[in-house]
Protein backbone atom coordinates (compact mmCIF):
# COMPACT_ATOMS: atom_id res chain seq x y z
CA UNK A 1 0.00 0.00 0.00
CA UNK A 2 2.63 2.34 0.74
CA UNK A 3 4.39 2.01 -2.74
CA UNK A 4 0.95 3.20 -4.23
CA UNK A 5 0.60 6.02 -1.55
CA UNK A 6 3.67 7.46 -3.07
CA UNK A 7 2.14 7.30 -6.71
CA UNK A 8 -0.66 9.66 -5.29
CA UNK A 9 -0.42 13.39 -6.66
CA UNK A 10 -2.08 16.83 -6.76
CA UNK A 11 -3.79 17.79 -9.69
CA UNK A 12 -6.20 19.89 -10.88
CA UNK A 13 -6.42 18.24 -14.06
CA UNK A 14 -10.43 17.98 -15.51
CA UNK A 15 -9.32 15.71 -18.63
CA UNK A 16 -11.50 12.71 -19.55
CA UNK A 17 -8.65 9.95 -18.26
CA UNK A 18 -10.01 8.96 -14.24
CA UNK A 19 -6.64 7.63 -13.19
CA UNK A 20 -5.05 11.34 -13.83
CA UNK A 21 -8.29 12.98 -12.97
CA UNK A 22 -8.34 11.40 -9.41
CA UNK A 23 -5.09 11.31 -7.98
CA UNK A 24 -4.46 13.43 -4.91
CA UNK A 25 -1.49 13.55 -2.44
CA UNK A 26 -2.45 16.13 0.00
CA UNK A 27 -5.26 13.57 1.15
CA UNK A 28 -3.65 11.20 3.55
CA UNK A 29 -1.42 14.40 4.96
CA UNK A 30 -4.84 15.40 6.96
CA UNK A 31 -6.37 16.63 4.28
CA UNK A 32 -4.35 20.06 3.59
CA UNK A 33 -1.42 21.31 1.44
CA UNK A 34 0.97 23.80 3.02
CA UNK A 35 3.17 26.20 0.53
CA UNK A 36 4.83 29.56 1.21
CA UNK A 37 3.60 32.74 -0.27
CA UNK A 38 6.57 35.61 -1.98
CA UNK A 39 6.41 38.24 0.97
CA UNK A 40 5.10 40.89 -1.94
CA UNK A 41 2.28 38.51 -2.02
CA UNK A 42 1.32 38.08 1.55
CA UNK A 43 -1.58 39.84 2.70
CA UNK A 44 -2.58 39.60 6.33
CA UNK A 45 0.68 37.72 7.52
CA UNK A 46 1.88 40.08 10.29
CA UNK A 47 -1.65 39.67 12.24
CA UNK A 48 -2.25 42.73 13.04
CA UNK A 49 -4.26 43.82 9.65
CA UNK A 50 -7.92 43.55 9.73
CA UNK A 51 -9.65 40.55 7.82
CA UNK A 52 -13.21 41.11 6.67
CA UNK A 53 -15.65 38.25 6.65
CA UNK A 54 -18.53 38.00 4.77
CA UNK A 55 -21.42 35.29 5.44
CA UNK A 56 -23.00 33.84 2.16
CA UNK A 57 -26.23 31.36 3.10
CA UNK A 58 -27.28 32.19 7.01
CA UNK A 59 -28.79 28.58 8.02
CA UNK A 60 -28.19 27.23 11.06
CA UNK A 61 -24.80 25.86 9.45
CA UNK A 62 -23.41 29.19 8.32
CA UNK A 63 -24.24 30.75 11.67
CA UNK A 64 -22.01 28.04 13.49
CA UNK A 65 -19.78 28.75 10.71
CA UNK A 66 -19.55 32.00 11.24
CA UNK A 67 -19.55 32.22 14.98
CA UNK A 68 -16.35 29.73 14.64
CA UNK A 69 -14.44 31.89 12.00
CA UNK A 70 -14.85 34.97 14.37
CA UNK A 71 -14.14 32.69 17.21
CA UNK A 72 -10.56 31.87 15.56
CA UNK A 73 -8.98 35.28 14.77
CA UNK A 74 -8.27 38.23 17.40
CA UNK A 75 -8.67 40.76 14.54
CA UNK A 76 -11.82 39.48 12.52
CA UNK A 77 -14.93 41.50 11.36
CA UNK A 78 -18.32 40.15 10.05
CA UNK A 79 -18.82 42.96 7.64
CA UNK A 80 -21.28 41.42 5.36
CA UNK A 81 -24.19 39.00 5.00
CA UNK A 82 -25.90 37.75 1.72
CA UNK A 83 -29.19 35.14 2.09
CA UNK A 84 -32.19 34.30 -0.37
CA UNK A 85 -34.42 35.45 2.46
CA UNK A 86 -34.26 38.68 5.11
CA UNK A 87 -35.66 36.51 7.79
CA UNK A 88 -33.05 34.22 7.73
CA UNK A 89 -29.81 37.05 7.70
CA UNK A 90 -31.97 38.98 10.20
CA UNK A 91 -32.18 35.84 12.44
CA UNK A 92 -28.26 34.99 12.08
CA UNK A 93 -27.27 38.32 12.98
CA UNK A 94 -29.25 38.25 15.92
CA UNK A 95 -27.91 34.76 16.74
CA UNK A 96 -24.27 36.18 16.39
CA UNK A 97 -24.63 39.59 17.93
CA UNK A 98 -26.12 37.47 21.25
CA UNK A 99 -22.98 35.80 21.37
CA UNK A 100 -20.51 38.67 20.40
CA UNK A 101 -22.36 41.63 21.05
CA UNK A 102 -21.77 44.76 19.10
CA UNK A 103 -18.53 44.79 19.24
CA UNK A 104 -15.70 45.08 16.69
CA UNK A 105 -16.19 41.77 15.83
CA UNK A 106 -19.90 42.15 14.67
CA UNK A 107 -19.69 45.36 11.89
CA UNK A 108 -22.87 44.63 9.46
CA UNK A 109 -24.66 47.86 8.62
CA UNK A 110 -27.77 47.92 6.46
CA UNK A 111 -25.80 48.55 3.93
CA UNK A 112 -23.85 45.10 4.42
CA UNK A 113 -27.02 42.83 4.12
CA UNK A 114 -27.63 41.61 1.18
CA UNK A 115 -31.12 39.48 0.09
CA UNK A 116 -31.77 38.12 -3.08
CA UNK A 117 -30.04 35.39 -5.83
CA UNK A 118 -27.67 37.69 -6.81
CA UNK A 119 -27.10 39.26 -3.08
CA UNK A 120 -23.64 37.29 -2.77
CA UNK A 121 -21.93 39.35 -5.05
CA UNK A 122 -22.16 42.46 -3.14
CA UNK A 123 -20.85 40.36 0.11
CA UNK A 124 -18.01 38.58 -1.48
CA UNK A 125 -16.82 42.19 -3.09
CA UNK A 126 -16.84 43.59 1.02
CA UNK A 127 -14.87 41.20 2.57
CA UNK A 128 -11.59 39.69 2.63
CA UNK A 129 -12.73 35.77 3.43
CA UNK A 130 -15.99 34.56 2.37
CA UNK A 131 -17.81 31.63 3.99
CA UNK A 132 -19.98 29.66 1.37
CA UNK A 133 -23.23 27.94 3.17
CA UNK A 134 -26.28 28.16 1.24
CA UNK A 135 -27.85 24.84 -0.09
CA UNK A 136 -25.10 23.13 -1.80
CA UNK A 137 -26.87 23.28 -5.20
CA UNK A 138 -25.35 27.10 -5.24
CA UNK A 139 -21.96 26.58 -4.69
CA UNK A 140 -20.05 25.92 -7.92
CA UNK A 141 -21.26 30.10 -9.10
CA UNK A 142 -20.31 31.57 -5.50
CA UNK A 143 -17.00 29.85 -4.93
CA UNK A 144 -16.05 30.49 -8.64
CA UNK A 145 -16.87 34.17 -8.16
CA UNK A 146 -15.00 34.50 -4.91
CA UNK A 147 -12.40 32.83 -6.31
CA UNK A 148 -12.23 35.01 -9.35
CA UNK A 149 -12.53 37.78 -6.60
CA UNK A 150 -9.61 37.02 -4.80
CA UNK A 151 -11.27 35.77 -2.04
CA UNK A 152 -9.82 33.26 0.66
CA UNK A 153 -12.70 30.49 1.04
CA UNK A 154 -14.32 28.44 3.52
CA UNK A 155 -16.88 26.13 1.93
CA UNK A 156 -19.33 23.74 4.00
CA UNK A 157 -19.69 20.40 1.86
CA UNK A 158 -20.88 19.20 -0.66
CA UNK A 159 -19.30 21.69 -3.40
CA UNK A 160 -21.78 20.81 -5.95
CA UNK A 161 -24.96 18.58 -6.82
CA UNK A 162 -24.14 17.26 -10.41
CA UNK A 163 -21.34 16.92 -13.06
CA UNK A 164 -21.39 20.38 -14.45
CA UNK A 165 -21.16 21.93 -11.27
CA UNK A 166 -17.99 19.52 -10.32
CA UNK A 167 -16.27 20.53 -13.22
CA UNK A 168 -16.88 23.93 -12.56
CA UNK A 169 -15.43 23.64 -8.84
CA UNK A 170 -12.68 22.01 -10.12
CA UNK A 171 -11.21 24.94 -12.43
CA UNK A 172 -12.13 27.53 -9.89
CA UNK A 173 -9.82 25.44 -7.18
CA UNK A 174 -6.96 25.53 -10.60
CA UNK A 175 -7.32 29.19 -10.04
CA UNK A 176 -7.27 29.48 -6.07
CA UNK A 177 -4.16 27.67 -6.33
CA UNK A 178 -2.29 29.71 -9.53
CA UNK A 179 -3.66 32.75 -6.69
CA UNK A 180 -2.15 31.22 -3.73
CA UNK A 181 -5.62 31.35 -1.70
CA UNK A 182 -6.48 29.36 0.70
CA UNK A 183 -9.58 27.61 0.49
CA UNK A 184 -10.79 24.84 3.28
CA UNK A 185 -14.43 22.14 2.76
CA UNK A 186 -16.25 21.18 5.68
CA UNK A 187 -15.82 17.77 5.28
CA UNK A 188 -14.52 18.40 9.13
CA UNK A 189 -13.15 14.41 9.70
CA UNK A 190 -10.18 16.04 7.92
CA UNK A 191 -9.44 18.59 10.78
CA UNK A 192 -10.25 15.58 13.40
CA UNK A 193 -7.21 14.11 15.74
CA UNK A 194 -8.69 10.55 15.44
CA UNK A 195 -9.40 10.52 11.53
CA UNK A 196 -5.61 12.49 10.96
CA UNK A 197 -3.83 9.81 13.55
CA UNK A 198 -5.91 6.53 11.91
CA UNK A 199 -5.29 8.06 8.38
CA UNK A 200 -1.50 8.54 9.27
CA UNK A 201 -1.35 4.62 10.71
CA UNK A 202 -2.89 3.77 7.69
CA UNK A 203 0.04 5.53 5.61
CA UNK A 204 2.53 3.78 7.44
CA UNK A 205 1.44 0.78 6.69
CA UNK A 206 -0.81 -0.52 9.96
CA UNK A 207 -3.54 -2.75 8.26
CA UNK A 208 -1.88 -3.16 4.62
CA UNK A 209 -3.67 -2.86 1.35
CA UNK A 210 -7.50 -1.90 2.11
CA UNK A 211 -9.31 -4.54 0.05
CA UNK A 212 -13.11 -3.91 1.28
CA UNK A 213 -14.70 -1.56 3.98
CA UNK A 214 -18.58 -0.35 5.13
CA UNK A 215 -19.44 3.25 5.23
CA UNK A 216 -22.57 4.28 6.95
CA UNK A 217 -25.16 7.16 7.81
CA UNK A 218 -28.09 5.14 9.20
CA UNK A 219 -30.59 7.75 11.04
CA UNK A 220 -34.26 9.04 11.10
CA UNK A 221 -33.63 11.73 9.21
CA UNK A 222 -34.24 15.47 9.07
CA UNK A 223 -37.12 18.55 9.01
CA UNK A 224 -39.34 19.26 6.94
CA UNK A 225 -40.95 22.65 5.97
CA UNK A 226 -44.73 22.59 5.16
CA UNK A 227 -45.80 24.81 1.67
CA UNK A 228 -47.07 28.11 2.83
CA UNK A 229 -49.81 29.81 1.78
CA UNK A 230 -48.47 32.77 -1.22
CA UNK A 231 -45.57 31.16 -1.77
CA UNK A 232 -44.25 30.71 -5.10
CA UNK A 233 -42.73 27.31 -6.42
CA UNK A 234 -39.45 28.30 -6.37
CA UNK A 235 -39.85 29.95 -2.89
CA UNK A 236 -41.11 26.58 -1.73
CA UNK A 237 -38.36 24.36 -3.25
CA UNK A 238 -35.44 27.00 -1.56
CA UNK A 239 -37.18 26.53 2.07
CA UNK A 240 -37.52 23.20 1.81
CA UNK A 241 -34.60 22.59 -0.37
CA UNK A 242 -33.15 19.34 1.36
CA UNK A 243 -35.30 17.55 -0.94
CA UNK A 244 -34.98 18.89 -3.88
CA UNK A 245 -31.59 17.45 -6.63
CA UNK A 246 -30.75 20.51 -7.91
CA UNK A 247 -30.47 22.33 -4.73
CA UNK A 248 -29.12 19.27 -2.31
CA UNK A 249 -28.19 16.54 -4.27
CA UNK A 250 -30.25 13.88 -2.07
CA UNK A 251 -28.68 12.92 1.13
CA UNK A 252 -26.15 10.50 -0.05
CA UNK A 253 -24.66 13.75 -1.41
CA UNK A 254 -25.56 16.53 1.59
CA UNK A 255 -24.94 13.87 4.25
CA UNK A 256 -23.23 11.23 3.63
CA UNK A 257 -20.49 12.56 1.55
CA UNK A 258 -18.88 12.74 5.32
CA UNK A 259 -18.62 8.83 5.22
CA UNK A 260 -18.19 8.50 1.83
CA UNK A 261 -15.26 10.89 2.00
CA UNK A 262 -13.07 8.65 4.73
CA UNK A 263 -13.35 5.59 2.34
CA UNK A 264 -11.32 7.97 -0.27
CA UNK A 265 -9.38 9.58 2.22
CA UNK A 266 -8.30 6.19 4.02
CA UNK A 267 -7.86 4.41 0.38
CA UNK A 268 -6.09 7.54 -1.38
CA UNK A 269 -8.02 6.91 -4.62
CA UNK A 270 -11.75 7.35 -5.98
CA UNK A 271 -13.85 4.77 -7.63
CA UNK A 272 -13.67 3.60 -10.93
CA UNK A 273 -17.38 2.63 -10.92
CA UNK A 274 -20.21 2.20 -8.34
CA UNK A 275 -23.32 0.26 -8.66
CA UNK A 276 -26.17 0.09 -6.34
CA UNK A 277 -30.34 0.18 -5.23
CA UNK A 278 -32.31 2.56 -3.30
CA UNK A 279 -35.94 4.04 -3.15
CA UNK A 280 -38.67 5.45 -1.00
CA UNK A 281 -40.96 3.40 1.26
CA UNK A 282 -40.82 5.55 4.38
CA UNK A 283 -40.53 9.34 3.01
CA UNK A 284 -42.64 9.16 0.08
CA UNK A 285 -45.33 12.24 1.03
CA UNK A 286 -45.93 15.54 -1.08
CA UNK A 287 -43.49 17.56 1.44
CA UNK A 288 -40.80 14.77 0.69
CA UNK A 289 -39.77 16.46 -2.67
CA UNK A 290 -38.35 14.05 -5.43
CA UNK A 291 -34.95 12.51 -3.07
CA UNK A 292 -34.98 8.66 -2.00
CA UNK A 293 -34.92 7.60 1.66
CA UNK A 294 -32.11 5.03 1.56
CA UNK A 295 -29.56 4.39 -0.59
CA UNK A 296 -27.16 1.25 -1.02
CA UNK A 297 -24.00 1.47 -2.92
CA UNK A 298 -20.83 -0.65 -4.32
CA UNK A 299 -18.14 1.73 -5.10
CA UNK A 300 -15.19 -0.24 -7.17
CA UNK A 301 -11.52 0.95 -6.75
CA UNK A 302 -8.63 1.20 -9.07
CA UNK A 303 -6.98 -1.52 -7.12
CA UNK A 304 -9.98 -4.01 -6.88
CA UNK A 305 -11.17 -3.00 -3.31
CA UNK A 306 -14.73 -2.55 -3.22
CA UNK A 307 -16.53 -0.49 -0.34
CA UNK A 308 -20.53 -0.59 0.49
CA UNK A 309 -22.22 2.68 1.66
CA UNK A 310 -25.53 2.41 3.33
CA UNK A 311 -27.54 5.99 4.41
CA UNK A 312 -30.81 5.67 4.88
CA UNK A 313 -33.50 8.19 6.76
CA UNK A 314 -36.15 5.88 8.34
CA UNK A 315 -37.58 6.48 11.51
CA UNK A 316 -37.11 3.61 14.21
CA UNK A 317 -34.52 1.87 12.42
CA UNK A 318 -30.89 1.62 13.47
CA UNK A 319 -28.74 4.69 13.56
CA UNK A 320 -24.75 4.30 12.66
CA UNK A 321 -22.71 6.25 11.45
CA UNK A 322 -19.29 5.35 10.94
CA UNK A 323 -16.75 3.70 8.97
CA UNK A 324 -15.03 0.33 8.79
CA UNK A 325 -12.43 -1.45 6.88
CA UNK A 326 -10.66 -4.41 6.63
CA UNK A 327 -6.92 -4.45 5.09
CA UNK A 328 -4.97 -7.42 4.24
CA UNK A 329 -3.06 -7.18 7.87
CA UNK A 330 -5.95 -6.46 9.93
CA UNK A 331 -9.06 -3.82 10.48
CA UNK A 332 -10.01 -0.06 11.18
CA UNK A 333 -12.91 1.23 12.95
CA UNK A 334 -13.49 5.50 12.60
CA UNK A 335 -16.51 7.35 14.00
CA UNK A 336 -17.46 10.81 14.65
CA UNK A 337 -17.24 10.39 18.57
CA UNK A 338 -12.97 10.91 18.66
CA UNK A 339 -12.74 7.55 18.44
CA UNK A 340 -10.62 5.16 16.27
CA UNK A 341 -9.55 1.72 16.62
CA UNK A 342 -7.46 -0.68 14.90
CA UNK A 343 -6.51 -4.28 15.26
CA UNK A 344 -5.19 -7.20 13.55
CA UNK A 345 -6.73 -10.44 12.38
CA UNK A 346 -5.67 -12.24 15.98
CA UNK A 347 -7.80 -9.78 17.76
CA UNK A 348 -4.86 -7.70 19.19
CA UNK A 349 -5.25 -4.27 19.32
CA UNK A 350 -2.88 -2.19 17.33
CA UNK A 351 -4.37 1.33 18.04
CA UNK A 352 -6.75 2.81 20.22
CA UNK A 353 -7.82 6.25 20.16
CA UNK A 354 -10.36 7.60 22.81
CA UNK A 355 -10.14 11.48 22.63
CA UNK A 356 -12.48 13.13 24.76
CA UNK A 357 -10.50 16.17 24.96
CA UNK A 358 -9.80 16.32 21.54
CA UNK A 359 -10.49 19.90 19.85
CA UNK A 360 -13.70 20.57 18.21
CA UNK A 361 -12.59 19.80 14.64
CA UNK A 362 -15.31 22.16 13.21
CA UNK A 363 -13.43 25.26 15.40
CA UNK A 364 -10.09 23.40 14.03
CA UNK A 365 -11.10 24.32 10.07
CA UNK A 366 -11.27 27.84 10.96
CA UNK A 367 -8.23 27.68 13.33
CA UNK A 368 -6.15 26.50 10.89
CA UNK A 369 -7.91 28.43 8.21
CA UNK A 370 -6.53 31.75 9.52
CA UNK A 371 -3.71 30.59 10.66
CA UNK A 372 -2.62 30.05 7.79
CA UNK A 373 -3.71 33.16 6.08
CA UNK A 374 -1.78 35.05 8.74
CA UNK A 375 1.31 33.08 7.94
CA UNK A 376 1.13 32.94 4.81
CA UNK A 377 0.24 29.31 3.61
CA UNK A 378 -2.22 28.07 1.37
CA UNK A 379 -4.39 25.19 2.44
CA UNK A 380 -6.37 23.48 -0.62
CA UNK A 381 -8.79 21.12 0.31
CA UNK A 382 -10.96 22.40 -2.71
CA UNK A 383 -9.97 19.45 -5.34
CA UNK A 384 -10.76 16.84 -3.03
CA UNK A 385 -13.52 18.56 -1.50
CA UNK A 386 -15.25 18.28 -5.10
CA UNK A 387 -13.87 14.82 -5.78
CA UNK A 388 -15.50 13.42 -2.55
CA UNK A 389 -18.79 15.12 -4.15
CA UNK A 390 -18.53 13.57 -7.43
CA UNK A 391 -18.65 9.96 -5.57
CA UNK A 392 -21.29 10.44 -4.13
CA UNK A 393 -23.28 12.06 -6.84
CA UNK A 394 -21.37 8.61 -9.22
CA UNK A 395 -23.88 6.66 -5.93
CA UNK A 396 -26.65 8.61 -6.86
CA UNK A 397 -26.94 8.28 -10.34
CA UNK A 398 -26.13 4.28 -9.69
CA UNK A 399 -29.22 4.24 -7.14
CA UNK A 400 -31.50 6.06 -9.05
CA UNK A 401 -30.91 4.47 -12.32
CA UNK A 402 -29.69 0.35 -11.09
CA UNK A 403 -26.87 0.64 -13.61
CA UNK A 404 -23.17 0.25 -13.34
CA UNK A 405 -22.32 3.97 -13.85
CA UNK A 406 -18.29 4.24 -14.68
CA UNK A 407 -16.61 7.33 -13.48
CA UNK A 408 -15.46 8.38 -16.43
CA UNK A 409 -19.14 8.78 -17.23
CA UNK A 410 -20.45 10.13 -14.19
CA UNK A 411 -17.80 13.49 -14.16
CA UNK A 412 -18.36 13.41 -18.47
CA UNK A 413 -22.02 13.99 -17.82
CA UNK A 414 -23.04 17.19 -19.69
CA UNK A 415 -26.51 16.86 -17.49
CA UNK A 416 -27.25 19.58 -15.72
CA UNK A 417 -30.37 19.56 -12.99
CA UNK A 418 -30.10 23.39 -12.06
CA UNK A 419 -32.35 26.30 -13.22
CA UNK A 420 -32.13 28.37 -15.78
CA UNK A 421 -33.35 31.16 -14.27
CA UNK A 422 -32.52 31.95 -10.61
CA UNK A 423 -36.04 34.15 -9.73
CA UNK A 424 -38.81 33.52 -6.97
CA UNK A 425 -41.63 33.83 -10.29
CA UNK A 426 -39.68 31.33 -12.47
CA UNK A 427 -39.90 27.40 -12.27
CA UNK A 428 -37.31 25.17 -10.95
CA UNK A 429 -36.38 21.99 -12.64
CA UNK A 430 -38.93 19.39 -11.61
CA UNK A 431 -42.27 20.98 -10.80
CA UNK A 432 -45.46 19.00 -8.82
CA UNK A 433 -48.08 17.38 -10.90
CA UNK A 434 -51.90 18.43 -10.76
CA UNK A 435 -51.68 16.33 -7.09
CA UNK A 436 -48.90 17.85 -5.42
CA UNK A 437 -46.50 15.24 -6.38
CA UNK A 438 -42.91 15.31 -7.69
CA UNK A 439 -41.62 12.73 -10.35
CA UNK A 440 -38.91 9.97 -8.61
CA UNK A 441 -36.32 8.73 -9.72
CA UNK A 442 -37.00 4.97 -11.05
CA UNK A 443 -34.38 2.45 -11.31
CA UNK A 444 -34.58 0.76 -14.63
CA UNK A 445 -36.06 3.85 -16.39
CA UNK A 446 -34.53 6.86 -15.41
CA UNK A 447 -31.59 8.11 -17.12
CA UNK A 448 -29.23 10.28 -15.07
CA UNK A 449 -25.82 10.56 -17.91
Amino acid sequence: MKDRMKKITVSGDTGKSRRDFCKSSALLAGGFMMTQLPVQASAFVEGSDKLKLALIGCGGRGTGAANQALNADENVQLVAMADAFRDRLDGSLSNLESKFGKSKKIKVKESGKFVGFDGYKQAIDMADVVILTTPPGFRPIHFEYAINAGKHVFMEKPVATDAPGIRRVLEAAKLAKEKKLNVVVGLQRHYQTSYREIAKKIKEGAIGEIVSGQVYWNSDGVWVRERQPGQTEMEYQMRNWYYFNWLCGDHINEQHIHNIDVANWFIGDYPVSAQGMGGRQVRNGKDHGEIFDHHFVEFTYPSGAVIASQCRHQPGTMSRVQEVFQGTKGSVKTDSGNRGTIKDYSGGTIYNHRGRNDPNPYQVEHDELFASIRSGGVISNAEYGAKSTMTAILGRMATYSGQVITWDEAINSKLSIMPETYAWDANPPVMPDENGHYAIPVPGKTKVI
